[in-house]
């Protein structure tokens, strides 16, 4: 699970810069994860930079603190 989790994030996030970089409009990613073909997706991104700080809920789902949005 964590290969999975590490490839699925950095897979996201090259996506993402395409979108960011104007290659690709904001409705393509939505359209690339209905498609469920990671082929057609962008390049993944390299891990230098990426870090993940924790996850964070929405209040109402009664979590401790530490992973709730303020």
């Amino acid at each position: 699970a964590n290969a999975f989790l590490h490839h699925m994030v950095r897979n996201i996030v090259g996506s993402l810069l395409e979108v960011g970089a104007g290659a690709r409009g904001e409705d393509w990613i939505g359209e690339l994860l209905a498609a469920r073909d990671r082929t057609l997706a962008g390049p993944t991104a390299p891990a230098a930079g990426l870090v993940f700080t924790g996850p964070l809920y929405p209040a109402g789902w009664g979590l401790p603190g530490e992973v709730t949005l303020a």
